[in-house]
């Protein structure tokens, strides 16, 4: 049972970054000065681990449960703690998903298994399963992680619908359908039930259109950079404050070009060396497949951190701006 009992996914939720020594291994005292940062943010609802943002693709078992252990033990009191399942196949799924429960996790963020991409999405009852056997391994509550349909991995509309409706815990999506016209419906359909789904948009390189469609959050790797100013545009965009939305957005448009420019796949390794630009984080280092990144590269995060008006001292102060 999850530390924030009766806890519902919604508003901003950042993903955090997952520090390492030169030799690969865990910096534990890295990571945790990262997530006291990223929790000193006001406003946020959670925060989420083991997920794309913290390579959790690159870590074992035993490495995730230590990961979610030392956020718990971290920053456990003060924020729900979101825990990613990330597996090709349903029996790991369940496993992590009972140890997520175990340890104090408030909620799962639920990846679909890589070995769906050959043809996955003609076969629901695949999806369907895998959802009803992650529920019955604990109650947390679930968010579903909506990819593309490209990718062979995003769940059709019908699919996505049959889904919630047969597992109840299923409390939120992570939309990253990459689509607006298929995200407006899913944000219409899905918040509009009679047992509510928010939508969590992880549209982060459009995140001002995207949270006027209506989603009711965001969860997103770039919080673990510009979690304030995420805050920030949420509130006004709520507040329906035109004005103030767009001068927020002015400021993360540098960003969203640095950060979800191709390759796509560093994108987390842009934010990475971010945190040390700013003296956030020691050392920019990532597990393969993933690689340092160029000088040339780095000149352009740095340029676009001086445009969005980011310093050591964070962007805190001026998000209300």
């Amino acid at each position: 049972m999850g530390r924030f009992a009766g806890y519902q996914p919604n508003g901003v939720i950042p993903a955090t970054l997952l520090a390492f020594h030169e030799d690969l291994s865990i910096d534990e005292a890295e990571t945790r000065r990262h997530l006291r940062h990223v929790a000193g943010v006001s406003g946020l609802n959670a925060i989420t681990v083991n997920g794309h943002a913290s390579e959790v693709h690159a870590c074992s078992f035993d490495e995730q449960r230590a990961i979610l252990a030392m956020s718990l033990a971290e920053i456990g009191d003060r924020l729900p703690l979101v825990n990613g399942v990330y597996a090709d196949g349903g029996l790991e799924a369940a496993r992590i998903a009972r140890m997520a429960a175990a340890e104090g996790a408030s909620a799962l963020l639920v990846f679909p298994p890589n070995s769906m991409s050959m043809g996955g999405q003609l076969r629901p009852e695949m999806a369907l399963a895998h959802f009803k056997r992650i529920a019955d391994a604990t109650d947390l509550p679930i968010i579903l992680f909506q990819y593309p349909m490209a990718t062979g991995l995003g769940y059709p509309f019908e699919t996505l619908m049959k889904i919630v409706e047969a597992v109840p815990t299923v409390r939120a999506i992570k939309d990253w359908c990459a689509d607006p016209m298929l995200h407006e419906r899913h944000i219409r359909s899905l918040q509009g039930l009679s047992r509510p789904v928010t939508v969590l948009t992880t549209h982060s390189a459009w995140l001002m259109a995207s949270l006027t469609m209506g989603a009711g959050g965001l969860l997103s790797g770039a919080g673990s950079v510009v979690a304030d100013l995420q805050v920030a545009l949420f509130e006004a965009v709520k507040a329906k404050d035109l004005a103030r939305a767009q001068r927020l957005n002015d400021r993360l448009y540098p960003m969203q070009q640095a950060f979800y420019a191709p390759p796509f796949l560093d994108m987390h390794n842009r934010m990475k060396e971010c945190l040390v630009m700013l003296g956030r984080l020691k050392r920019a280092v990532v597990r393969p497949p993933l690689m340092k990144l160029s000088d040339a590269e780095l000149e352009r995060l740095r340029n676009a951190l001086r445009q969005a008006g980011i310093g050591p001292d964070g962007a805190l102060a001026q998000a209300a701006e």
